[in-house]
């Protein structure tokens, strides 16, 4: 039988712990408790913290017996995150503990594919949980009192969460059924909606095509699906989360954009939709340094900003050398009318010394490869034309 992990630190909440694992065992499951502490303690764990720690990269000394409680925690969170991993026979994951804890121990969840099952109940779980969470399936449930003892209310919110994590280790989701089509990721703005559009349609008789809003979780969404083996292959013609994170926007991707392309090399057609802005909120939340540039209000809530040439040779350096490291089959297709729906002649982000440093750079820094090919195409983003490329550019590699 699959096994609920109950992990936490057994040097401050060991009587917490001892009772969720006796309740997972109790709804008939197996448990194995999973001691993350860095500080010595008397209290027996199925697995040491010993254990743990011997993961990290540069050994347990990296974690254990360090005067920095943060460089600790810190640490732990990378040897639990490798050692979590690499385990085989998970059916859920059961964390408890207040705002360290809660980090260290979501870190490794986040890093589990999605459809695993991860349930933290946390003191910080009724603030902002977007840190915690991420791109993943992770459950939080907040802890009302602090996790600081076994009384009338701790005990029913943790017996609860024990349950919860039990039940799902022993009902596993049910099989796909015959015949289920495979899924394909697809990222999306307002103003690339209509080639997203046009692409979903001509591909989702054979498909299932699942859209993402490229707002930094879309994209990470997306891609944490396809290091979850959920996706067989992705059209990403939405980078707007690149500008956002190299000029700072609302609205960014992290450092590891594409790199689940990277690391699953699956089939991958992209493109350059909306980095023709950075994304801000209501227009007077524009930092100042930034007041003279092109704007454009898109709704009350979101404010658009032109990307100069500089910033899209940035671009440009940052998606290349990235898709210079897929190994997988790859088409990066060009839309030299532009863009975005407001990035063509006529409409407010037009700007030919901006798209020109973006394509002439991604010419310039792109490597093609016998399955990695740059494509031009002569028309608009949301252009029929440039649909039916993106989809001719899908076949070939699908």
């Amino acid at each position: 039988m699959a096994k609920v992990y109950v992990i936490g630190t057994m040097d401050t909440k060991a009587a917490e712990l001892r009772f969720a694992t006796d309740c997972v065992r109790g709804a008939g499951a197996e448990a194995l408790l999973v001691d993350v502490g860095t500080k010595g303690h008397g209290h027996a764990a199925d697995v040491p913290a010993e254990e743990v720690a011997s993961r990290h990269p540069d050994g347990a000394g990296a974690v254990l017996g360090l005067n920095d409680r943060g460089l600790a925690v810190v640490g732990m969170a990378e040897a639990l995150t490798r050692w979590l991993s690499a385990r085989t026979d998970i059916g859920a994951v059961l964390g408890l503990g207040g705002s360290g804890n809660t980090a260290l121990v979501t870190q490794a969840m986040r890093a589990l594919p999605v459809g695993v099952p991860k349930l933290m109940v946390s003191t910080v779980a009724s603030g902002n949980v977007a840190p915690y969470v991420g791109p993943s399936d992770l459950a939080l449930m907040y802890s009302v009192v602090d996790v600081a003892g076994i009384n009338a209310i701790s005990r029913r919110v943790i017996a609860n969460a024990a349950h919860a994590a039990a039940g799902m280790a022993m009902h596993q989701p049910p099989a796909a059924p015959a015949g289920e089509k495979p899924g394909i990721g697809m990222t999306m703005f307002g103003v690339t909606t209509p080639v997203v559009t046009a692409v979903r349609q001509a591909l989702e008789a054979d498909y299932e095509c699942y859209v993402f809003h490229a707002t930094g979780a879309g994209g990470q969404s997306m891609e944490k699906l396809a290091d979850s083996g959920l996706l067989s292959a992705l059209l990403d013609l939405t980078t707007t989360e690149v500008p956002d994170f190299l000029v700072g926007g609302v609205f960014p991707c992290t450092e590891d954009r594409f790199g689940s392309v990277i690391r699953t090399r699956v089939p991958y057609v992209g493109s350059v939709g909306a980095v023709d802005m950075v994304n801000w909120g209501a227009k007077d939340t524009v930092p100042a340094r930034f007041a003279d540039r092109n704007l454009y209000v898109h709704n009350p809530q979101v404010t658009l900003m032109r990307t100069t040439p500089e910033e899209n040779a940035a671009i440009a350096e940052f998606i290349a050398a990235r898709l210079n490291r897929m190994e997988g089959p790859v088409r990066f297709l060009l839309p030299l009318g532009g863009v975005s729906a407001i990035a063509v002649p006529g409409m407010p982000f037009h700007d030919a010394a901006a798209d020109a440093a973006l394509f002439e750079t991604l010419r310039a820094r792109f490597q093609p490869g016998p399955n990695r090919r740059l494509v031009e195409v002569q028309a608009a983003i949301n252009d029929p034309a440039f649909a039916e490329a993106v989809v001719a550019a899908f076949r070939e590699i699908t």
